[in-house]
């Protein structure tokens, strides 16, 4: 499975009907929470009269075909759509029915424990301001046309593209790639397509298939790659936000100076706010772009050398919590580093291997294996108290990474655990644990501030406290 994205070049019309199609999702995701919420306060509401939960109204299904089917009852009818739902395609009202029926089993997942990461909430509303205008077509006519510079979706008709699609088109006529579904969106500034295609992919081999990559993702440098031949490579940090700030400061306190909107005064912004406004937020587009393109550089030039590369296991979104930091990491771009090289690698049959995410690289002496009880953010040289070696963290952290592909077990994918050197770890290098705060126990039910989730009822997992002897034992 493989994407391919195109820029859109839309005239008025069809730019109109795209937003008529993306409005048209949105309107239908909205109905469908809505539809499924009612019936939850109903049932709260009638437990505080006393009523019994046989007589309770019933739980309202939303799993995609019961959305579909009442959708297709009441949209007839329904004064919110019944004026205007024909002058569009059924797959507009088909992608929000369907990101509604998922993000409801996200949150039932989420509240029986059976979904990994964050705590998902409950549905709500999209807001015709800020959500993303998107409209996804798996039926009917979908196709990049011949000359290479069009291509048609269905109700919409043919749309130029601004780029050449015949990387796409090649594919297609040699008969190693079939379309499987389109995706408008839009998106800095302008409208993309975007392509799930089938393809069969011929593995190529990679210049440097017996040799391994450790690599340090930092703010100072962007990466620091060392390999197992005993090559240090640094990749100096681009910065593209740091270079542009000066002048996104400028155009901000010009659009602050204007008459922009106020949605409790229901006032509109004037033609000069909203001339600064694109200025500013084609200069925000242009930094994205950048960034973009950079770290997708990076990736493939490691993928294309190298046969096996390590990586850390950073916690991004808590590093983003440090005010200090946040910008700069945000800048960056580490999370997706790692997952460009993730995907990459498979294309190319070589691992990626995953440190855990407590074990001290940098805290480690690459030569001798002690470790160190403290490393601060703010010494940039490694200097070990048992060898003498004097080093910089950053490297000295991506020698570590290498030779955790030696040392990782084979078909596992996760390495960080294992004990390389036979030295005591001291007391401040072992992972720390910390309490939960007070008044974020989940043990209550989630569902309209109280109510269980239906038939049938699972008990939820609360958040299990461990001291750190057991942390430890577990490791």
């Amino acid at each position: 499975m493989q994407a391919y994205r195109f820029a859109l070049d839309p005239n008025a019309a069809q730019e109109q009907a795209l937003r008529s199609h993306c409005g048209a999702a949105r309107a239908a995701y909205n109905w469908a929470v809505s539809w499924v919420t009612d019936s939850w306060w109903q049932r709260k509401a009638e437990a505080t009269y006393g009523i019994g939960e046989e007589g309770l109204t019933q739980w309202r299904p939303w799993s995609l075909p019961a959305l579909r089917k009442e959708f297709n009852r009441v949209k007839t009818t329904d004064p919110r759509f019944a004026d205007w739902w024909q002058e569009n395609s059924k797959e507009a009202y088909n992608t929000g029915l369907a990101n509604a029926a998922a993000a409801f089993d996200n949150y039932a997942k989420s509240k029986q424990g059976k979904r990994k990461g964050c705590r998902v909430g409950m549905p709500r509303p999209k807001s015709k301001r800020r959500a993303r205008p998107a409209c996804r077509f798996t039926t009917g006519t979908i196709r990049v046309e011949p000359d290479g510079r069009h291509l048609t979706l269905p109700r919409l008709g043919t749309i130029r593209t601004h780029e050449p699609t015949f990387k796409l088109l090649t594919r297609i006529q040699a008969g190693t790639a079939r379309i499987l579904s389109a995706t408008v969106r839009h998106e800095r500034g302008r409208w993309f397509v975007s392509f799930q295609v089938e393809a069969v992919r011929e593995i190529t081999r990679v210049s440097r298939p017996d040799t391994a990559a450790g690599i340090d993702l930092g703010i100072k440098h962007l990466a620091v790659l060392a390999d197992s031949t005993g090559e240090i490579h640094y990749e100096p940090n681009p910065k593209h936000l740091d270079s542009a700030l000066k002048l996104l400061r400028f155009h901000s306190r010009r659009v602050s100076r204007r008459q922009g909107p106020d949605r409790r005064t229901g006032q509109k912004p004037s033609k000069r706010w909203e001339k600064a406004n694109r200025e500013r937020n084609k200069l925000h587009h242009r930094v994205a772009n950048l960034r973009t393109d950079a770290l997708h550089k990076l990736t493939t030039r490691v993928r294309a050398e190298y046969g096996t590369v390590v990586v850390e296991d950073l916690n991004v979104a808590g590093i983003l919590r440090n005010r200090r930091l946040a910008r700069r990491v945000a800048d960056a771009g580490l999370g997706e580093i790692r997952r460009q090289l993730t995907y990459k690698g498979r294309r190319n049959a070589c691992p990626t291997i995953v440190a855990d995410r407590w074990y001290p690289s940098s805290k480690t002496c690459s030569n001798c294996g002690a470790v160190k009880a403290k490393l601060p953010l703010h010494v940039r040289l490694f200097t070990c108290d048992a060898c003498g070696l004097v080093l910089d963290r950053d490297e000295n952290a991506a020698r570590n990474l290498v030779a955790l592909a030696t040392a990782v077990t084979t078909g596992t994918g996760v390495a960080g655990d294992q004990d390389t050197q036979s030295v005591s770890k001291p007391r401040g290098a072992v992972r720390k644990t910390r309490r939960q705060r007070p008044g974020r126990n989940t043990s209550r039910g989630g569902r309209a501030d109280g109510a269980s989730l239906p038939h049938p009822r699972r008990k939820e997992t609360g958040d299990r406290r461990q001291d750190a002897d057991a942390q430890l034992a577990l490791r």
